[in-house]
């Protein structure tokens, strides 16, 4: 991409496109070096705003606006080892907003775990667990329904 110029070079460049028309800046042009110079200008007057513009973004790049409604979170159960939260995310916006991707690794080996949770818009995840419930995802049938609670530790204060 085009880095955009400081407002000091593009001044010193018109001042060198009008000095290499032999243009003073006491010296009206006139005729055809007057065409030629009202071009040139016209040309850099075109070309400031694609150097100044703001960098464009890449949309897969972009972070996502943080979803505030209401959210229900999914247990995925029989997961291939080899998904990742990429493509459990992909399979899951077929069927709407997806908030979060948590798949479990084990402490130790840090290898995934087979089983995992996505929390999704609460109006979209009971379509998404219907839709997904024992379909099949990279060779494996996978078991998804609405996840339960985390369970307190006893006696932990």
């Amino acid at each position: 991409m085009i880095q955009a110029p400081s407002v000091r070079a593009v001044i010193l460049a018109v001042i060198a496109a009008s000095a290499a028309f032999g243009v003073g800046f006491v010296v009206p042009a006139e005729g055809a070096l007057a065409g030629a110079i009202t071009a040139a200008c016209a040309f850099i007057a075109a070309l400031l705003p694609v150097l100044f513009a703001a960098p464009t973004r890449n949309a897969e790049a972009e972070e996502e606006i943080p979803y505030v409604g209401e959210t229900r979170t999914l247990y995925v159960g029989n997961l291939p080892y080899r998904a990742n939260e990429v493509a459990v995310r992909k399979l899951f916006q077929q069927y709407g907003r997806v908030v979060n991707v948590r798949l479990m690794k084990d402490r130790d080996t840090g290898k995934r775990k087979g089983y995992g949770f996505v929390e999704m818009a609460a109006g979209d995840a009971e379509g998404a667990a219907s839709a997904l419930n024992d379909s099949e995802f990279q060779q494996r049938t996978l078991k998804v329904r609405e996840a339960k609670e985390r369970r307190e530790l006893e006696g932990a204060d």
